[in-house]
C-alpha cells in the first residue's frame, strides 16, 4: 500500500484497525533503538529512516533531491514489511540477521533483498528488530551506501 500520508502518525491512522497496534509497536521499537542522527519522515509512501541533507548533503544518488534512505515499513496487502537497506548492502548484516531469526523466531523468515514481511503480524520478533536497527550508525550506513551501493553502480 503506497499511500499519500504527510506524517508517520497520519500514515498509521489509514491502515486497517487490526494493523494498528503492531504498526504503532514496530514504529516504537525503531524509534527506541535506531541510533542518533537517523530521521523518520514519509518516504516514497512509507514511514521511513533516513539520513538527512544536513548530515549526508549528496543524498540519495537515484534523486539527489531527497534524504539518503536507510529503512522503511509499511503495511501492504497481505503483510507489515520493513525495508532495511543495510540487510541489502551489508553481507555479514544479512546473514547475522537471517541466523538470528532462525535461533529466535518459530516461524520460516519471508525476506527478500531487503524486504521482510510479516504475515502474521502478531509474530513479529519486536526485539529483534530493536537489535537490528541498533547495529548500523548514520556514519557505518553512509560508508557502506558509498562503498557498495553509490560507487559500486558507477563502475
Amino acid at each position: 500500500m503506497t499511500s499519500d500520508a504527510t506524517t508517520p502518525e497520519a500514515y498509521i491512522a489509514e491502515i486497517p484497525d487490526e494493523r494498528k497496534p503492531y504498526m504503532h509497536k514496530l514504529r516504537d521499537t525503531i524509534l527506541k533503538n535506531l541510533p542518533e542522527g537517523f530521521r523518520e519522515e514519509m518516504s516514497y509512501g512509507m514511514i521511513g529512516y533516513v539520513v538527512p541533507h544536513e548530515l549526508y548533503p549528496p543524498g540519495y544518488h537515484v534523486n539527489p533531491q531527497l534524504p539518503l534512505p536507510f529503512l522503511s515499513i509499511a503495511s501492504q496487502k497481505n503483510n507489515l514489511a520493513i525495508y532495511h537497506m543495510g540487510i541489502y548492502a551489508n553481507p555479514e548484516l544479512h546473514d547475522w540477521w537471517v541466523a538470528e531469526y532462525k535461533n529466535r523466531v518459530p516461524s520460516r523468515l519471508d525476506m527478500g533483498k531487503s524486504c521482510i514481511r510479516f504475515k502474521k503480524p502478531e509474530q513479529i520478533p519486536y526485539d529483534l528488530i530493536g537489535e537490528l536497527c541498533s547495529k548500523v550508525s548514520v556514519e557505518d550506513w553512509i560508508s557502506t551506501y558509498e562503498n557498495q551501493i553509490k560507487n559500486y553502480r558507477k563502475k
